[in-house]
């Protein structure tokens, strides 16, 4: 239409004639009304800022709402979200067992400690226990000290709250070769799965949680007390578990599968 205008030297009346065009049409400007879906995302990278889209979209379709893919993409991709990410170190070669995704909730438990310090530079420990089966957080707490005898103490405590688990997957830390846990988990009939040393993608369940842990609340808070920290990691949970999409659980958080009647999409997929 622009070329004939030129071309020609015709009036846009004239020339929406000749074309069949309304001039209505001619000066129609499409507008597309993105602002809830900006809002929403800004939203989403402000709360998680370590996260990229396809955690974004998967939360925004649990949440229900019904922006198609590539809409959400294009916004996302206009509002300059997209993260930089680290590039990753490979892996090398070794021949390891493959893990298995159980398809039972408390099947497997996955069980590892992570450590970071307060603002003050005190040095603190944090227990974090999954199911390897939905990805559920069952507990993530801090202490100064976690001994042995803790965490048999806090393992206790979930066993009155839940069935116990038939395996516990673990590293080979001195809590875990000690006689109180070892006593504890042969006295309930739990297997224990020690990972090969210095092989902890053998346990990358928990690996990959310890890192959404670390990104979320560790390295992103100043924290002054072991209660703050405590407090922010309860919260954080309960997010977790009600709101984080895996790919795994097909775009589902760990309570939503937990309530589902899907845990047969579990054997189709080994995402971690």
């Amino acid at each position: 239409m622009e070329g004939i205008l030129k071309e020609q030297a015709l009036s846009v009346n004239r020339a929406c004639r000749i074309v069949c065009l309304t001039r209505s049409m001619y000066y129609y400007v499409c507008k597309k009304d993105d602002d809830a879906l900006i809002e929403k995302l800004s939203e989403l990278s402000e709360k998680y800022p370590t996260r990229g889209f396809e955690t974004y979209y998967g939360k925004i379709r649990l949440q229900g709402l019904k922006w198609n893919r590539k809409r959400v993409l294009r916004v996302y991709r206009k509002l300059n979200l997209k993260m930089r990410r680290k590039r990753k170190r490979r892996i090398p070669s070794r021949v390891r067992e493959p893990l298995i995704i159980p398809t039972m909730l408390n099947d497997t438990w996955s069980v590892d400690f992570m450590s970071d310090s307060l603002e003050n530079g005190r040095r603190f420990r944090v227990l974090n226990v999954i199911d390897d089966c939905n990805r559920e957080a069952l507990i993530n707490e801090a202490a100064f000290s976690i001994p042995a005898e803790r965490l048999v103490d806090t393992l206790k405590r979930l066993f009155s709250d839940r069935e116990k688990p038939k395996k516990i997957r673990v590293d080979n830390g001195p809590e875990f070769l000690s006689k109180a846990f070892t006593s504890f988990c042969s006295k309930h009939s739990i297997e224990l799965c020690y990972i090969q040393p210095g092989k902890p993608s053998q346990n990358a369940y928990i690996e990959r949680f310890n890192r959404t842990f670390r990104e979320d609340v560790l390295d992103a808070y100043l924290f002054g007390s072991i209660q703050e920290v405590n407090a922010m990691a309860y919260e954080w949970q309960i997010d977790y578990n009600a709101n984080h999409p895996h790919k795994s659980l097909a775009g589902q958080s760990p309570w939503l599968f937990k309530g589902s009647n899907r845990l047969e999409k579990v054997k189709q997929n080994n995402y971690i």
